[in-house]
């Protein structure tokens, strides 16, 4: 992990992934950094002038990710993140070391956002069922 001092957490939001570009990491230069929260994606790009561009999860529509012949060889690849409403591609995370692993990481957090976790349907199944008997106790006194 990097120095972030160009990132504002919320109160609970934390730090998940981190990464540059391979070539950056290479050459040592740092214009580009990639973020993943527990709230969503962040991209920053610049030294001197800076442009951070934030997703959150509940906007994320598809993910993707593609390697090139080097990029299997040496373990790096491009994710794609396009958001509903958004007219294609609306952040790159480019040249990343296992990309497959950070679209999982992405996935997974997309999913216990739009409540998709174990726990979560679990919760929603138990409350659905407490709201049925009492529909039903309800209809019995009727």
């Amino acid at each position: 992990m990097t120095d972030f001092d160009w990132l504002s957490l919320e109160k609970d939001e934390e730090l998940l992934w981190s990464g540059r570009p391979k070539i950056q990491k290479i050459i040592g230069i740092g214009f580009t950094d990639y973020v993943v929260t527990s709230e969503g994606l962040y991209r920053k790009n610049g030294i001197f002038s800076r442009s951070v561009q934030k997703i959150g999860f509940e906007k994320v529509q598809n993910i993707s990710f593609s390697q090139g012949v080097l990029g299997k060889k040496f373990g790096y690849g491009n994710i794609e993140i396009s958001t509903a409403g958004g007219s294609g591609i609306e952040m790159r995370f480019m040249s990343i070391e296992s990309p497959r692993e950070v679209q999982d990481l992405i996935n997974k957090r997309i999913k216990h956002e739009k409540g998709e976790s174990p726990q979560k349907k679990a919760d929603q199944t138990e409350l659905l069922q407490n709201i049925l008997k009492e529909i039903k106790e309800i209809n019995n006194k009727i």
